[in-house]
């Protein structure tokens, strides 16, 4: 999808939620959130608390990528969202503006590691893996109706 559609679609949702307040319906708000995990989020904004935590598990996956105008980045490690320059996941992310869709990821004192969004690295091994078979979809046809 291109990033005009995305664009469009996103500009068409937000004109549909603004259209809706209008009317007296309830608001978009906040989606996915538990009204505790808000009371927490909220909390930490506030303090400015950032929790502390290390990676898990035999594998790392580059599961998002955002790149900010402002040149800030949000990175999803198993996961686990964290600012790039943030160390409170114990991997250290560096993006590139020039290349959105991979990041290199370097956990504690091993060695970095450029992924692909999708992508996952046995920590023990380096094998990569991609969640798409290769970037591959196959669709099996439907058998002709009789």
């Amino acid at each position: 999808m291109s990033v005009a559609r995305v664009c469009l679609a996103l500009c068409a949702a937000l004109l549909a939620a603004a259209a809706a307040a209008q009317d007296g319906q309830p608001r978009l708000g906040r989606l996915f959130l538990t009204p505790e995990w808000r009371v927490q989020l909220e909390r930490q904004r506030q303090l400015d608390i950032q929790e502390t935590r290390t990676l898990e598990g035999s594998t790392m996956r580059l599961d998002g990528v955002v790149l900010r105008s402002s040149g800030k980045s949000t990175v999803w490690v198993n996961n686990q969202a964290q600012t790039e320059n943030a160390a409170g996941s114990g991997v250290a992310v560096v993006t590139r503006p020039r290349q959105p869709d991979r990041a290199t990821l370097a956990p504690g004192g091993e060695q970095p590691a450029e992924l692909k969004v999708g992508q996952a690295i046995n920590r023990a091994t380096r094998e990569t893996a991609d969640g798409l078979a290769d970037g591959a979809i196959r669709v099996q046809p439907a058998a002709p109706r009789r």
